[in-house]
Order: structure tokens, then C-alpha cells, then sequence
């Protein structure tokens, strides 16, 4: 025989952990107010099972497993021992199928009625003395009617006791683990509900209080504190709370415009964060980099940049100061992006990140803004320390420069009762970047005024006639110079000079003012001189003067026998010797160094020619003392 749908039906007392399609069903863990459920994380049987057995050895004993086999040994019934239910339901299924393929005999029904008849009989006496037992408490509640049922005697009425039979001890060991499980998961999960509950809160607590205790080191450090605007959707009528709930911190400049002051602001993080650094919404991380590129006569070519020192936010002051020079550097940008397209002596190319000016000849300065975090994870080499200084020089001049022009436009304001004050504070109209390029062109203009100087030392040297140069590019001192930064346009020149001494008797003194002034102090007259070959011809003329007057000196020394007579003729640029019979001259030409002429005039020959004797250049072995007693000596002797 079959056995029916019904029997068949076996039900699991673990919960289920697949659903109809098989996928394994997450257990439920919370569900946030967006509706987002939280699922418990899956975990792993391998994990999870070495869990259970660190657990057993913690919680029970590290002879845990000893004591159990000991127990078990010993036949101690107090500890139900677990079951081998495989067994059990494996014998089950045989004896059910034996009794499917056993055919019931009129024998074996006859012995199964035989059994059944007894406790039918004995079922029906219990609701025969049931059906007695009711009817006599009925009759009982109600003695004033007349009962129907005739009253029994008392003998009729007797005690039955029925007891409940004991359970079955596997039954009663499963239902006690079943019990037990339920029990502990449902504490476990409580427990880590209020575990969690209670980490969630310390958090919040700490974050609080974190959160005014770097607002008190804003406030102490002096930051400015703004109050933030109100919510989206706040109630904003009559009789509202309007106050606010939090605050900015604002870092910008006070005389910036106004959307530099907008974007400078942070706030504090009222969520978890990795680190403890403010918020920056407007922050854009980049830096200012200022860069130099020199080519000279020969096209070799040298550029640099300044140093970028790396930023790092490791603390709320560092984050402060880190946001605050990249607004002021932003800034600096803008206010030079303005000014590029006014400036009288040089020609600039503007780009949204990129400003390249053609300052000076050779000279091109470039100002870019770069990724600030580029520029902390590789840091240009610079091999040019020199031009390196310049660029910092540049970079840290210009903050003091905008820092000046915010205090001239806080005057301004200040003044507005003063029109004409109003309208003179400031005549330039690039304060920010042309005392730059005036500073460039200073530059480049004394190193060509020194190289001419220094091509004439050179010449005189060679020559072995003694000679002393002191160039003094800049005459201000650190602080003279930051003045003149910080002064008007007329204040802002800056000055130096060059003392030239020739054999230790003439001076020529040079001085020089910013941008391109060159002025010759001479011991008769004051020069201006505009251009570099007329620096070139006053060097020759003064050189010229002081060598023949070295000339006429010596030759009277060495032609004092003869009675010779010396002196200089400046018309035609010679030194003239003369005694009798000969006539002597020297004449200086100046070409790539220098170079004396001496030609010869003697009466006693019949000639009467001029004719050259010689000629002295600085590349001769001699020096031109030396060299001019030798001429003067042969000169005297063939006259």
C-alpha cells in the first residue's frame, strides 16, 4: 500500500535559510527610517565553528570534553545524553516500509480486536462515570429544583486517580536543547543590540565633545567665527527661533572681495570623519608657483621655480593655514590676471591657470597655479639655487604687496570724507606686478652694466696696471627695501653704484637707479647715460685720460737726462714727449681690450717721416711699465 501525502509531510525544527529559488536568506537586523534595511554580514562556517569551540573550552572548561567521556562511561542518567536520531529514523523507515509490504490476516485482526475491545470497554465506564459526575454537580448548584436524575447512594461514588505518564527522556533532553537555543540566541542578539546601542552613544559623545574642544582652540588661536545661515526650509516668520545653531569658521583676508570671502569658510564635521580637520566646501587645492626662464647671448637658457613646501592637514591649525594660503594665493592670481593687461614695459600672455610676462630682455616670468597635491607627492629639483632665491623673493614679495594694497584700500574706505586723498592714494595701476618687472629689469640692466665694467678690469689687469671695482647692485638694506616695497610708485626705486679706481689715483663712480637709470659722477661734471655704448665710450675716454697721464709721469721719470718735455694733448687724444731732435707720441685705441700706439719723429734723419716703432696690446708677456721704459730707452738711444 501507498502511504498518504499527509504522512509524508515532515517538518524541520531548525529555520529555514533558503528560499523557494534556493538563494540563502540574510537575517534581518535593523531597518533605518529611509527604509534602507541593514542585513546581518555573512559569516564564515569555518570562522564561525572555531568561535563555538573557543567558546566550550572558555566557557566550560578546558577538560570539557574529558569530563563528558568520563560521565558518559559512568552512566550518570542526570545528563541526558544526545541521541542518535540518524539511527532512530533510519529504523523508523524500515519498519514502516515492513508494515507496507505485510498483508493483515483474519488471525492478526481477530488479536487486534481482542486488544482494542478491553479499552473501548474501559473508555466507555470513564464517560459513563463522567456523565454521573456532571449530573451530580449540576444537581448540586441548583437544590431548589427538582432533579431528574435519582440520587445515588454514596457508596456509588468513588476516587480515580490518573497521572500524566513521564515524558520520554530523549523527548524531554531535545525540547530542554531547543528551549536553551532559543533562550541564548535571543540574548545574544539583545545583548549585541545594546552593545551596539551603547557604542553608537560613546561615539556621539566623544564626537561632541571633540567638537567644542576644537572650537574652543578656533576661538583661542583667534580664527574668525561666523554664525551659520539657517536651514533649508526653517521657519522664518514672526515669532520663529532665528538663531543659529552652529558656525563658520572664516580664514579669508579682511579687505579681499567679497567672493574670496564667501569661499573662505569651513566648518566643523558633525559626522564621522577619518581625521580631525575641518570641512572646507569652496577648497580647490591648488598653489601658486612663480618661475623664471633666463636665455643670455648664447642661448643657453636657465629656468627655476620656488620651493612649494608640501602641505599636510594633520591638525586643525595646519588645515587653517594650509586653506588660507591656498585663498591667498588664489587671490594673488586674480589680482594679476587684472593687472597683466596694463602693464607699460612688457607684454603678457594670460590663460586661465597661466601667466607668462616678457619682463626684461632674456627674461620671462611665468606664474601658474598647479595641483597643490602634485606638488606635494614630487617636488621639483631646482639646480639653480640663484634663480631659485629669485622666484621665492617673488612669491613671498607679492603677499607683502597685496597685504599693502589691502591696507591703502581699508585707508581709502576709511578716508571717504577726503575726495582728493581718494583719488591719489594709489596713481599706479599695477601695484602687484610692476615693482616685479621694474626688479627684473633692474636686474637684467646692472648685470650688463657690470659686464662692461668687468671687461675693462679685465683689460687693465692683463695689463698688470693695478685696479679696484666694488659693485653694489642694491644700497638699501632688508628692512630700507621692504619700505620701498610697501611705498607709492615715486618711493618704490631702488639704487646702487659701482667705484671704479684706476691705479690707485683715479675714480669713477657709477650709480644706478631702478629700472634703467645710469648716472656717471665725473670729477668735473655729473652725466646721464642712456644706453650701454655710451657707458662704453665714457669707460674708454676715462681709462684713456688716466693711461696717458701714467705715460707722461713715466716718461719724464725715464727722460729726465735727456731734458725731455711730456704732457697730454686731449684734442687729438695723444701723449706727447719731445726733446732734442725726437719727437715721441703715444695714442690709446680702444677695440676688443686695448691697445698703444707709439710712433717716433727724429730731425736728424733725412726722411723726416713719421714712422711706428711699436705697438702694446694686454695679450703682450710684459707688463706696460716695463714695456714703455724699454721704448723710451731705445727711442732715446737712437735719437
Amino acid at each position: 500500500m501507498e502511504q498518504p501525502s499527509w504522512k509524508k509531510t515532515k517538518l524541520s525544527l531548525e529555520r529555514p535559510y533558503k528560499d523557494h529559488k534556493g538563494e540563502p536568506i540574510p537575517v534581518l537586523l535593523d531597518i533605518t527610517p529611509d527604509g534602507v534595511q541593514v542585513f546581518e554580514p555573512p559569516q564564515d562556517p569555518t570562522k564561525f565553528l572555531g568561535e563555538n569551540l573557543r567558546r566550550i573550552f572558555i566557557e566550560r572548561g578546558v577538560d570539557f570534553f574529558e569530563r563528558q567521556d568520563a560521565l558518559t562511561a559512568t552512566g550518570d542518567s542526570s545528563i541526558p545524553q544526545t541521541l542518535d536520531t540518524n539511527d532512530d529514523k533510519v529504523e523508523s523507515d524500515h519498519r514502516e516500509e515492513d508494515v507496507l509490504k505485510a498483508i493483515m490476516t483474519p488471525e492478526e485482526l481477530l488479536k487486534m480486536r481482542m486488544e482494542i475491545m478491553p479499552q473501548l470497554f474501559t473508555a466507555l465506564g470513564e464517560m459513563t462515570h463522567a456523565r454521573e459526575l456532571l449530573s451530580l454537580l449540576l444537581a448540586s448548584t441548583a437544590p431548589t429544583d427538582p432533579s431528574p436524575v435519582p440520587s445515588l447512594p454514596s457508596s456509588t461514588l468513588t476516587a480515580s486517580i490518573v497521572t500524566k505518564p513521564p515524558p520520554v527522556p530523549s523527548v524531554e533532553a531535545f525540547n530542554a536543547q531547543l528551549t536553551i537555543g532559543g533562550k541564548d540566541e535571543a540574548l545574544r542578539k539583545a545583548a549585541s543590540l545594546f552593545k551596539t546601542a551603547a557604542n553608537n552613544l560613546e561615539r556621539s559623545r566623544l564626537r561632541s565633545q571633540r567638537y567644542w574642544v576644537d572650537a574652543l582652540k578656533i576661538r583661542r588661536a583667534n580664527w574668525g567665527l561666523v554664525p551659520a545661515p539657517l536651514p533649508f526650509g526653517a521657519p522664518t516668520g514672526k515669532g520663529a527661533d532665528k538663531t543659529s545653531k552652529d558656525f563658520f569658521v572664516s580664514f579669508g583676508l579682511e579687505e579681499s572681495p567679497a567672493h574670496f570671502r564667501r569661499r573662505a569658510v569651513g566648518h566643523m564635521a558633525t559626522y564621522e570623519t577619518s581625521s580631525h580637520v575641518l570641512v572646507f566646501p569652496h577648497r580647490q587645492r591648488v598653489r601658486l608657483q612663480v618661475s623664471l626662464l633666463f636665455t643670455d647671448s648664447s642661448g643657453f637658457s636657465r629656468t627655476a621655480s620656488n620651493n612649494i613646501p608640501s602641505l599636510s592637514d594633520t591638525s586643525l591649525e595646519d588645515s587653517l593655514k594650509n586653506a588660507q594660503r591656498e585663498m591667498v594665493e588664489e587671490e594673488l592670481f586674480s589680482v594679476l590676471i587684472k593687472e597683466a593687461s596694463t602693464l607699460p614695459t612688457a607684454s603678457a600672455q594670460v590663460a586661465e591657470r597661466l601667466i607668462v610676462i616678457d619682463a626684461a630682455k632674456g627674461t620671462e616670468l611665468k606664474f601658474e597655479l598647479v595641483d597643490g597635491e602634485a606638488v606635494n607627492a614630487q617636488q621639483s629639483y631646482t639646480s639653480d639655487e640663484r634663480l631659485s632665491a629669485t622666484c621665492n623673493l617673488i612669491y613671498f614679495a607679492l603677499q607683502g604687496l597685496l597685504l599693502s594694497l589691502h591696507a591703502i584700500q581699508k585707508s581709502q574706505r576709511l578716508s571717504f570724507a577726503n575726495p582728493q586723498r581718494l583719488h591719489s592714494s594709489f596713481p599706479n595701476k599695477a601695484p602687484l606686478l610692476q615693482p616685479i618687472i621694474d626688479l627684473l629689469q633692474y636686474q637684467v640692466f646692472c648685470d650688463r652694466i657690470k659686464v662692461e665694467l668687468d671687461k675693462m678690469v679685465f683689460s687693465l689687469r692683463k695689463a698688470s696696471i693695478p685696479c679696484s671695482l666694488r659693485f653694489d647692485a642694491v644700497g638699501e638694506s632688508g628692512h630700507q627695501l621692504v619700505e620701498h616695497l610697501v611705498a607709492d610708485e615715486t618711493g618704490r626705486r631702488i639704487g646702487g653704484e659701482a667705484v671704479l679706481r684706476i691705479d690707485a689715483r683715479e675714480t669713477l663712480r657709477l650709480t644706478f637707479l631702478s629700472p634703467s637709470s645710469l648716472t656717471a659722477h665725473l670729477p668735473q661734471a655729473t652725466l646721464s647715460i642712456a644706453s650701454i655704448p655710451q657707458l662704453i665710450q665714457l669707460l674708454s675716454d676715462e681709462v684713456e685720460k688716466c693711461l696717458l697721464n701714467r705715460l707722461c709721469e713715466l716718461g719724464s721719470h725715464v727722460c729726465e737726462r735727456v731734458g725731455a718735455t711730456w704732457f697730454v694733448d686731449f684734442v687729438s687724444g695723444k701723449a706727447v714727449g719731445r726733446w732734442e731732435g725726437s719727437i715721441l707720441n703715444f695714442r690709446i685705441i680702444f677695440g676688443k681690450d686695448f691697445a698703444i700706439h707709439s710712433s717716433a719723429y727724429c730731425l736728424n734723419r733725412a726722411s723726416h717721416q713719421l714712422s711706428l716703432l711699436e705697438t702694446y696690446t694686454p695679450e703682450t708677456s710684459i707688463p706696460l711699465v716695463a714695456w714703455l721704459q724699454e721704448l723710451l730707452e731705445k727711442t732715446i738711444t737712437e735719437s
